[in-house]
Parts: C-alpha cells; structure tokens; sequence
C-alpha cells in the first residue's frame, strides 16, 4: 500500500496552471498583439513591486526536522510505543524535509521511538536520500521489484512483497515485538500481511497525531507561509494594475500567465544563487495565478478552461496559490469591473464582511462549527442564503485543504497557530457574477490574524477604467 502525494488543485479550478518556479518564463505566453506591452508591463513592475520579506531562508533547517521528529518521539516513548512507520508524503516532508516525487511507488519512513529514523524507498531515489540527513536507508531496484534489495537488477523474477520486506528489515532492526504505529488505519488484507510478517507486533494508527503535529504551526512554518503570502499580495497587485492598464484589451488568460511570470520572476531573482540545480535547494516551491472573468466567477468550482476577454460590467477574480518550502496559503480578491448592479454591490459587501467576520471569530478556544455559524449568518440576516453554496473554509497545510473545517458540522476547537483560507464566497449562477476572497488566517489567542496585506475594500476591488 501506498499514499500517494496530493492536494486539491485549486489553481486548476480557477483554470490557472500550476507553474513551477524552477521553469523560465514561457515564450509566446501572450497573444501576439498583447505580448510586447504585457512584457513591459511586468518588467516595470519587477523594479516597482517590492516584497521585503523575500530573503533566505527559503526551507525550514536540518535543525528543525529533527527537532519536529523529537517532538514525535517524546509522544511515542511516553505512550510505550517503540516506532512509527509512515506511508504518507505530507508527513515525509512534515519530518524529514526531503520532498520527494511519490507516485505509485511505495516509499516508507520509520521512525523509532528513540535514535535516527530511516527510510525505505525506491531505487531512483537513493541518490536524494543519501544526500540529506535521513541516512539511514535501504531500497528497493523499482515497482514492480524481483530479486535482491539495495541493488540494481535486470533479470526477470517472481514479484516481491514489499510489505513483506519492510517488516522483516524492522524484525532485524530489533522491532519485531510490542507496540508500533502506522500513520493510517489499515484495512483487513494489510492487518494479515503484518501479523504473518510481525507476529508479535500489536500496530496503533497513529494519523490523527501526525495531522494534529502539522495543523498547529510552529513560529518558523509561520515565518513561511509568511513569505509566500506576501508573495501573494504583490501579485494580486500586479494583477489589478495590469487589468486596469490594459482594460478590455486583455482576456482572462493574459491576465494569468503575465501575473505568473511577474511572480515567477519576483522569486527567482530573490533566490539567486540558492538556485544552482543541486538536490535539496528550492524543494516544496510551487507558484501558480488563476484569473476568471465574467460568468465563470458565478460558480465556485466552474469546469471550463478561462480564455474570455474581459468587458464592462465583470465581475473579475484574481486568485495566487503559492508555496515556498512547502509553507503558503490563498491569496483571492473579488473584483467588479463597473458598472455594479446592486444586487451585485450588496453581495460583495455582505461577502467581505462575512470574510472580516472570520477573522474575527477564529480565536483559540472556538468551535470550528460556531466560527462558520457566526460567518454564514450574515448572510442569511441579509436575505442572500440563496447565494451561499459552502462552508466558510478549510484548514490550510501542505496538503491545500487541510481538517479541520469552518463548517457547520465541525465541532474541533481551535487553537492558536492553527491556519484556514477565508473565503465564505457568494453566487449568483443566473445572473453571471459571484465573489469570493480569500486569506490565510492565523488562529491567535483574541482574534484570528489576516496575514494577507492586500486591502478588502471598495476602493481596490471595485474597478474603474
């Protein structure tokens, strides 16, 4: 069994692609006619946009991986449990920092209750894992494997159990008896292959632990996400500047692919040297923009691609999603190029106050459930239930959505350091507008943090050529 890497791609339901930072920016990303002044648009900005905070460093420390797994340690020794074994890539990164492609190859991370963790994996990869700090490893030649381990193979064979090898390579590390934990529940067929292979093994799942270590952030996860979101900020004011410079002239997608070189270009000159090609420099870093216009802003996850020339009278949502060293968060404004209907400026005004709302609410102590209550009742004291299609938000981890959730039926309580989006959107299908902010919030101990800077007011999202 494995647990493959993923997260919800926001970015591909705002019909952005994620880019990754390491690529240069894209030849022809423009239409012809629109490319030269787009180009010079994003060179002006690069020298007028300034983002302080992006400096090294650019990942969380080898010191601070390791102390992270002496948290986990300190839990399992005190509840007499001699290691855990995860399948998970969220948690890999969460304790190691390696940042490893997953795919349907099976890759393990032991952790014992006390000395240096270890890792099980494929062969590709052994070359990475040897190069960072969790050096302990063994592996497997690839998917399906056959014949020996730690070794490269071209014979045809029998298929070996992979589960199977990793309990007999614990079984010779001296784990073959007591408590144990994975960091899932295993299912009936996975419960039989342990017990053939650990007899003496009682298995504990331990996720929930491992998901609780993630949700509470400690202060340099929050230094972090902080960066990236006030990557955030300077491209969504890009983005605004561009859509009022070039006005009807642009479409949806000029607007994404400039805001994605502008940002791309941001962070790379800020990097500098740290990118030189070399394993473990610029791992967890994913930067993409997505920008809807018109009709598309009425539906909170529209399945069409976005190439609509922007006109008078849209609603206009520009939306970031970027992580460096795997920290980040959203960074979303609802913008309306005039005129406004007004059912249209009562929505957008009952919609950010329903997001300011939030904020306010999101201290340590709080039920998630009576966060999203006290959000979603605007609304409803409005008469605009009609216009509200989900809850309020989710947790905000490595994973994109992570629990908990603002949402009525969430009864977890908050705690400080815990981070959400922020985007309790409203939607009118049949008119053919919606709005939907987002931030990243920072649970504190009075009132939630809006660590986005770019302003929630009539000023900057209601646009005028």
């Amino acid at each position: 069994m494995t647990m493959q890497v993923t997260r919800r791609n926001f970015l591909g339901l705002m019909g952005a692609t994620a880019i990754p930072v390491l690529a240069p920016p894209m030849a022809g990303a423009f239409p012809s006619e629109q490319q030269p002044s787009m180009q010079r648009s994003v060179e002006r900005a690069l020298k007028e946009i300034h983002v302080a905070s992006l400096k090294p460093p650019w990942r969380l420390p080898v010191s601070w991986y390791r102390a992270t797994v002496g948290r986990l340690q300190a839990k399992l020794r005190d509840k007499g449990v001699a290691g855990l074994l995860s399948t998970n890539g969220l948690n890999h990164n969460y304790l190691a920092g390696l940042f490893l492609t997953q795919t349907e190859r099976p890759m393990w991370l032991w952790v014992p209750a006390t000395g240096e963790p270890a890792f099980f994996h494929p062969g590709l990869d052994r070359d990475m894992v040897a190069g960072w700090w969790v050096t302990d490893h063994e592996w497997y030649f690839d998917y399906l494997h056959a014949g020996e381990f730690n070794k490269v193979l071209w014979q045809a064979g029998p298929t070996e159990d992979l589960w199977k090898w990793v309990c007999g390579r614990l079984g010779k590390r001296g784990y073959g008896k007591g408590a144990l934990a994975l960091d899932f529940e295993a299912g009936p067929s996975l419960e039989k292959k342990l017990k053939e292979n650990l007899p003496e093994v009682k298995w504990e799942n331990w996720g929930e632990e491992l998901l609780h270590l993630r949700q509470v952030k400690t202060p340099e996860e929050v230094g972090l996400t902080q960066k990236a979101i006030d990557l955030h900020d300077a491209m969504l004011e890009f983005a605004r500047r561009t859509i009022l410079e070039r006005g009807t002239d642009a479409t949806d997608y000029d607007i994404r692919e400039a805001t994605s070189e502008f940002g791309t270009r941001k962070l790379m000159a800020a990097m500098g040297p740290e990118l030189d090609g070399r394993p473990h420099r610029g791992v967890g870093l994913s930067l993409g923009f997505g920008c809807r216009t018109g009709p598309a802003t009425a539906y909170p996850h529209p399945n069409q691609f976005f190439f609509k020339r922007i006109e008078r009278g849209d609603a206009i949502q520009i939306a970031s999603l970027i992580r460096i060293g795997g920290y980040g968060g959203e960074g979303y404004r609802a913008c309306h190029l005039e005129p406004l209907p007004e059912l249209g400026k009562k929505m957008w005004e009952v919609h950010t106050a329903m997001t300011l709302k939030q904020a306010e609410l999101s201290k340590a102590g709080v039920r998630c459930n009576e966060v999203a209550a006290g959000v979603l009742e605007l609304a409803f004291d409005a008469g605009l239930e009609r216009y509200v299609y989900h809850r309020p938000a989710h947790g905000a981890g490595m994973e994109g959505h992570q629990a908990p959730y603002i949402s009525p039926g969430d009864q977890t309580v908050l705690e400080e350091n815990m981070m959400f989006s922020n985007e309790p959107g409203l939607y009118n299908s049949e008119a053919g507008y919606g709005y939907n902010h987002s931030n990243n919030i920072r649970v504190a101990k009075e009132r939630g943090e809006i660590m986005n800077k770019t302003p929630l007011t009539k000023e900057w999202c209601w646009l005028k050529l």
